[in-house]
């Protein structure tokens, strides 16, 4: 079952967050396709803080949009984590934010293997410091069908992007 209150209530408490903070933020999405986005804008307000995102479902994309390197898609695999931190660092430059959220994963039902299950995604995040871009990675293996693999990205998504708006 997809959590759609918890959803919007992660949104809400992004939102109040990076207002505080004077902060922007934007998202580079493969394996959710926009969803994400979706749920920051639904918020009244959030133009304040979300003037652009990502939808880079392809490689093509990955690299023309936001500038990842077409040679870690060869030789890493978009769902990567080498992948997801181009992507966050390359949409937080390319959309001038604070802040930014990538996501690429194998939602299934097919598509997967043995070394990259049906069901992982990788996140990245960028953040602008005194001192430059501070990117990490972190991934998870979620299960049950393509929309629920999708719904639980979206939410680990908001989850960590708390946090590390909190923390910084």
């Amino acid at each position: 079952m997809i959590n759609y209150d918890e959803m919007t209530h992660l949104s809400i408490e992004v939102g109040k967050v990076l207002l505080e903070k004077k902060s922007t933020i934007t998202t580079a999405e493969s394996c959710t396709g926009g969803w994400i986005a979706k749920v920051i804008t639904d918020i009244a307000g959030s133009s304040e803080y979300y003037h652009r995102g990502f939808v880079t479902y392809s490689n093509e994309a990955k690299h023309e949009m936001i500038g990842v390197d077409e040679q870690t898609l060869l030789k890493y695999g978009a769902v990567s984590e080498e992948v997801v931190l181009q992507m966050a660092k390359g949409a937080l430059i390319t959309a001038n934010a604070d802040f930014a959220v990538s996501v690429s994963g194998i939602a299934g039902p097919g598509g997967g293997s043995e070394e990259k299950p049906v069901g992982l995604v990788w996140f990245g995040f960028a953040m602008k410091t005194p001192t430059g871009i501070q990117t990490t990675a972190k991934h998870c293996i979620f299960s049950g069908s393509r929309e629920q693999v999708r719904a639980e990205s979206v939410i680990f998504s908001l989850k960590s992007i708390l946090k590390e708006i909190i923390n910084n």
